[in-house]
């Protein structure tokens, strides 16, 4: 049981980082606030670092891991492109990282949550994760 959680929760978050790191790049080029620019850049990095931890992890488990679903991203997709269409502020790229990171952490705790058996070092990564996201919820306020 402890290891079906583990590689359940670590795929959860190997997914979420994905969308986030997507979302992320997705945005970039519509940034105009350096500043702005430079949360999202140390938000991506911290993402792909944490994106190693899971990925070796799960090459523990003999586990390639999760994409993020299909149709999440293109709904995601969709809607930058259509916010960023009608106005390409920092305040609608900030709103739109708002909302991706709320959906994050709120996915992330169910995870945590539903796979309590989870190995300590997996719940650590998730926490980690929903920290960064929390963090960079905090750190884009300004620009709402």
């Amino acid at each position: 049981m402890i290891e079906q959680d583990t590689i359940k929760l670590l795929r959860e978050c190997d997914a979420g980082i994905k969308m986030g790191i997507a979302s992320i790049e997705e945005v970039s080029d519509s940034v105009n606030s350096r500043s702005l620019q430079k949360f999202l850049e140390n938000c991506r990095r911290e993402h792909e670092k944490l994106q190693a931890e899971v990925r070796s992890l799960l090459a523990s488990y003999c586990d390639e891991g999760k994409e993020a679903d299909p149709l999440a991203k293109g709904m995601s997709w969709i809607k930058t492109n259509l916010k960023l269409g009608m106005d390409d502020s920092d305040k609608t790229i900030a709103d739109l990282m708002t909302d991706g990171c709320n959906m994050g952490i709120k996915s992330l705790n169910r995870y945590l949550n539903q796979y309590k058996a989870a190995s300590e070092e997996a719940k650590d990564i998730a926490k980690r994760l929903i920290n960064l996201e929390e963090q960079l919820v905090i750190d884009i306020r300004p620009y709402l």
